[in-house]
């Protein structure tokens, strides 16, 4: 039997004229947005490396900095992104050893999609590799196995919790719009993640307006409780809400807002209005 190959499956797809996907568009498209562009400015953001751009669909959406570095595996995909975004630097991961590290460090929609475990470890790594600050990750977080031959869950954060010490999770975010298998366009299995070095200061600005929780339909094993903190967006008028975290792991004092948890083993959190 023939082994399953994600760059191939992806190269023939964006040949085909096939797009990212609807992750990367509409009300999904946006709430990624929203969340990685607030991240860059409230982080001072320099520079970035976007692993598994795709098509750049959802570069048409972001804010990155200057220093802006696209990655992906498809050819294709990449002629495509260097059409839309001329100027733009984008490589395979190959190229990554020509570019030098960035303060973040990007994958979203990209680790479920990783079917290999070559090819997900060698991610993973150069996640981590080549961030100086922080590490946003978009993905599903339970093993389980799914009906389409591209998509493989891992419950991830173990890995990275065995392999990256000098990291921490300080932020997971659940979906506003969790995974609905009768509106699979408009869902997402998707939460972010995000990861600094330790010691890093941190501030987190959460899309509030338009975006509040929506009963969760169980289409995946749910996984044991995240050791970050849970943010979830809340019924607010502010359009952001903002997490701080202080070098110390101490809260930047604030007016608490919204239904943060912290966690045992988070930094203390405080929410304010951003």
């Amino acid at each position: 039997m023939t082994s399953f190959s994600s760059a191939a499956y992806w190269e023939s797809r964006y040949q085909a004229g096939g797009t990212s996907g609807a992750g990367s568009a509409g009300t999904l498209g946006a709430y990624k947005a929203a969340v990685i562009n607030g991240f860059i400015e409230a982080n001072a953001i320099r520079s970035m490396i976007d692993v598994g751009c795709g098509d750049a669909s959802l570069l048409g959406l972001l804010t990155p900095p200057r220093d802006y570095v696209g990655v992906d595996v498809s050819s294709s995909a990449l002629a495509r992104c260097a059409a839309r975004h001329p100027g733009g630097r984008f490589v395979t991961p190959s190229g990554l050893a020509d570019v030098p590290p960035a303060e973040l460090t990007v994958s979203l929609d990209v680790i479920y999609h990783l079917v290999e475990d070559a090819a997900y470890i060698s991610t993973m790594r150069n996640l981590f590799d080549w961030a100086t600050r922080f590490v946003v990750i978009y993905a599903s977080n339970v093993n389980a196995s799914w009906p389409s031959p591209h998509v493989r869950h891992r419950r991830f954060t173990d890995d990275v919790e065995r392999t990256e010490p000098a990291w921490c999770l300080v932020a997971h975010l659940p979906n506003p719009r969790p995974f609905n298998p009768a509106a699979p366009d408009e869902t997402s299995f998707s939460d972010f993640f995000i990861y600094g070095k330790r010691g890093e200061p941190c501030t987190i600005r959460v899309p509030e307006a338009g975006l509040r929780p929506e009963p969760r339909q169980e289409a995946l094993p749910p996984g044991p409780p995240s050791r970050a903190s849970s943010a979830r967006a809340g019924s607010g008028r502010g359009p952001l809400k903002s997490i701080h975290w202080g070098e110390s792991g101490e809260g930047v004092s604030g007016p608490r807002r919204g239904p943060v948890t912290p966690s045992p083993h988070s930094p203390q959190v405080t929410g304010s209005k951003g």
